[in-house]
């Protein structure tokens, strides 16, 4: 898949619609292969922005890869390098305009993608049973007595 292709197209498509995305986006999208959290990155350099996708997203459905790239572009905007209520306007807009289901978090499993996860901590809820996987140490590691899960059980650290 050109991924530079979809990004040009993604870019007019937005200022078709009047988004005000920035003239300094580098044409070129990296992919990268270290990344296991994320599908998407838009990473700004003095006054340029360099939009990077996760190697997961070879698996994607080229909508998925669309809306991810959209999502990243909407970051270049003005007052938009978080997700509050300006990005929040330019995704319900190229929604409106094209359909892209743009959010604050994808999906893996309804992308069929396949993110391979390190199960460093396992934390066990008490009621339900449920696994609860971390990669990195954080604070629900570190002091599972102070959370619970969503159903209300106590976390405990599986050893």
């Amino acid at each position: 898949m050109d991924y530079n292709k979809l990004l040009q197209e993604i870019i007019s498509e937005a200022k078709q619609i009047n988004i005000p995305i920035s003239e300094n986006i580098i044409p070129i999208v990296k992919v990268n292969t270290r990344v296991k959290s994320r599908f998407g990155c838009c990473k700004r350099n003095e006054n340029n922005f360099q939009i990077e996708i996760s190697s997961f997203m070879e698996q994607a459905k080229e909508i998925d890869i669309r809306e991810t790239l959209a999502h990243e572009v909407l970051h270049t905007c003005p007052n938009c390098f978080d997700h509050q209520l300006q990005w929040k306007i330019y995704a319900s807009k190229m929604k409106r305009a094209y359909g892209y289901n743009i959010s604050t978090s994808g999906d893996s499993v309804a992308m069929g993608i396949t993110i391979p996860m390190q199960r460093n901590y396992v934390l066990i809820c008490q009621r339900c049973k449920k696994e609860i996987i971390k990669e990195r140490m954080c604070k629900v590691v570190k002091h599972p007595e102070k959370f619970h899960c969503k159903c209300g059980g106590r976390l405990i650290l599986q050893k």
